[in-house]
């Protein structure tokens, strides 16, 4: 089981290198999903950068790719 802290940091990681890229591919987004669920529980933090995610997807900022 991982710790709380460590699963928001490397999910912090992927976010931030898929808003740098203002790219998201298939195989990126199912491995973030993943890591919030790793420990089976998305906590707060994890909802907070999820929705963060989600929101520039929605809007635009992060494209999704194939791959």
């Amino acid at each position: 089981m991982r710790a709380s802290g460590e699963t928001g940091g490397k999910l912090s990681e992927l976010i931030k290198k898929a808003i740098d890229d203002h790219e998201l591919s298939n195989t990126e987004y199912e491995r973030i999903l993943a890591l919030a669920d790793a420990d089976g529980v998305i906590d707060r933090q994890e909802r907070g950068l999820l929705a963060q995610l989600q929101d520039m997807l929605s809007d635009g900022s992060i494209k999704r790719i194939p791959g």
